[in-house]
């Protein structure tokens, strides 16, 4: 018996996970789905965005309708449009061998006669959205009386997203013996107050605890002076080669300031707002799926039901109002079992804020130093060199390179690679060496320069010639470094992941020992290599030690300026060599 088969679902659910590769049930489906499909009763499940709602409540639901009446019988509701249309992609997956049902996506932005058309010709499901939902109503194109099951999914964000009058309408128009399944990461007062008013003794699940973030994420802050909240951006993006992020700013105004200004310094970002149509909102979030965004700037509101399961970081640019608010932000990276950063760029007066976060989410912040000049310059010269590893040669060069031997002639191997690097690397090194220290105090003193001068006090950081292409992640290489060299759970910290290589810290009194252990070290017949690293100053990433106050390590990703567009190589969709920003 497969674990899904456990849980009491049929067979053609069981087949469909099946072809969709599903192994084992999440937290949240193997508390929800038992309940669902062996009681009829309310239920609330607290689960945080990314842990597998929709299964939890779809395979219940799929199974319970009865497909051969065209009669609606069940109801989704959920804050947005992508969202809506990511649910109902699902559902149809799942239900792919359950013969005459259908699932029907309701929204704004598309034509409602044809979404109306779809409904008569009978669907036992309907996703929607509340407001083309009530528009619907009130237009008699759809009939929610007789339903059996609602669905309020990320009910939290419909109401922060001001839909509770909508919802409280809808509901209205929906019999009283009906059973409503809601779903939401966390339990503000107007959720249970929701609960409260239009369900009855529902059951209760947790996943994790109440309001908690996601223990997959990693939460850092950055102090820095308000005029250079711009430039510690741009250094945390260039620190961090590979990036694919959701930037949040307060306004409309600032998402679309901060997303132009890092298109003309040479990323590829988009933004995000209410200002957008629906058109430039699906072409700025296909780009993004595509990665060919890799800097998303957003409001709030206009990333709700933002699904990606792939993003690395997290900035808050600024700090919400609402510490719920912060919650679904951080949400967007760490999922599906992936470990995510959340950094957060704060001013000193703002400090406050972050021990309030804290309090909320259960879990502590680490405060991280904005990368100086010549760490970026590190960090993108390794990058540039396992770039150049991995690119597959194109054979349609052979017949230039005669022409290139001749070019080159007279260059020994040595200057060869030094050039080549060099037409990079000085790109970095001229913005970035007469660049300020961007954070709001000094942190202290660097230690170490390499393996000839080990530091004796102080934290040291290290180089390590593995990364994300070697399988690891910040947690997954902080426990190998552990458990190599059989230290403490704080003793290693500030690890950051790059693509081939790392970087951590440790306290000074170990640095001999690390470096003795590591010398000719294989693991699995490749030599693993540990070098002080040449900018001892920095601190970048990820699993740390707490550092409150203005002390700490760095981290971060890559940036630029009018005069040094080294950065992502373009703007949002860029290609070719042009720049495609009209709507931004």
């Amino acid at each position: 018996m497969t674990k899904f088969e456990a849980l009491g679902l049929d067979k053609p659910l069981l087949d469909a996970i099946s072809d969709l590769g599903f192994e084992s049930p999440s937290e949240v489906q193997e508390k929800s789905i038992p309940i669902l499909l062996e009681q009829e009763t309310d239920l609330v499940a607290l689960a945080q965005t990314g842990t597998g709602k929709t299964a939890a409540f779809g395979f219940p639901m799929i199974q319970k309708i009865q497909q051969d009446s065209r009669t609606t019988q069940g109801l989704i509701l959920s804050p947005t449009r992508e969202l809506c249309l990511q649910i109902t992609n699902e559902l149809k997956l799942y239900s792919k061998y359950v013969k005459g049902l259908n699932v029907v996506a309701i929204y704004g932005g598309a034509s409602i006669t044809e979404q109306a058309r779809q409904i008569k010709r009978g669907a036992q499901i309907v996703v929607a959205t509340p407001g083309r939902m009530k528009d619907m109503i009130g237009r008699n194109m759809v009939d929610i009386s007789k339903i059996d099951y609602c669905v309020l999914d990320e009910a939290d964000e419909m109401l922060n997203m001001g839909f509770y009058e909508d919802i409280k309408d809808i509901l209205s128009n929906t019999p009283k013996e009906k059973f409503t399944w809601l779903f939401s990461a966390t339990m503000p007062k107007e959720v249970a107050t929701i609960a409260k008013k239009f369900m009855h003794k529902p059951i209760e699940i947790t996943v994790g605890s109440k309001n908690a973030g996601a223990s997959t994420v990693q939460h850092e802050y950055y102090v820095v002076g308000g005029r250079d909240r711009y430039a510690a951006l741009k250094r945390l993006a260039d620190a961090n080669p590979g990036i694919f992020s959701v930037v949040f700013c307060r306004t409309k105004r600032d998402t679309q300031r901060v997303a132009e200004k890092l298109i003309e310094d040479g990323y590829n970002a988009g933004a995000l707002h209410g200002d957008l149509s629906q058109n430039q909102r699906d072409l700025v979030m296909n780009s993004f799926r595509k990665k060919q965004v890799q800097m998303l700037v957003a409001t709030d509101v206009a990333a709700r039901g933002i699904d990606v399961d792939d993003v690395t970081h997290v900035i808050n640019y600024q700090l919400p109002d609402e510490i719920e608010t912060y919650t679904h932000r951080s949400g967007r990276t760490g999922r599906a079992g992936k470990s995510g950063i959340s950094m957060v760029i704060v001013t000193r007066s703002e400090l406050r804020k972050i021990k309030a976060i804290e309090k909320k989410i259960q879990q502590e912040f680490l405060s991280k130093k904005i990368p100086d000049g010549i760490e970026i310059c590190e960090i993108q010269l390794y990058h540039l060199a396992n770039r150049i590893k991995e690119t597959k040669v194109n054979t349609e060069i052979d017949s230039y390179l005669p022409a290139i031997n001749d070019v080159l002639e007279g260059i020994d191997r040595e200057e060869l690679i030094k050039k080549i690097f060099s037409v990079e690397f000085t790109q970095f090194y001229n913005y970035y060496s007469k660049t300020k220290d961007l954070n709001s105090q000094d942190s202290g003193k660097g230690t170490g320069s390499g393996k000839g001068d080990i530091p004796t006090e102080g934290s040291v950081r290290y180089f390590i010639n593995v990364g994300e292409r070697d399988g690891y992640d910040w947690m997954s290489l902080k426990d190998f470094l552990r458990d190599t060299l059989n230290l403490e759970k704080e003793d290693v910290y500030n690890v950051d992941t790059k693509d081939s290589f790392s970087f951590f810290n440790t306290d000074a009194q170990l640095t001999e020992f690390i470096l003795q252990t590591f010398t000719d070290f294989k693991l699995e017949g490749r030599f693993i290599n540990v070098e002080v690293s040449k900018n001892p100053g920095g601190g970048g990433g990820k699993g740390g030690k707490k550092r409150r106050g203005r002390k700490g390590g760095g981290g971060g990703r890559r940036g630029g300026n009018k005069s040094y567009k080294g950065g992502k190589k373009g703007g949002y969709g860029k290609k070719g060599g042009k720049k495609k920003q009209g709507f931004y």
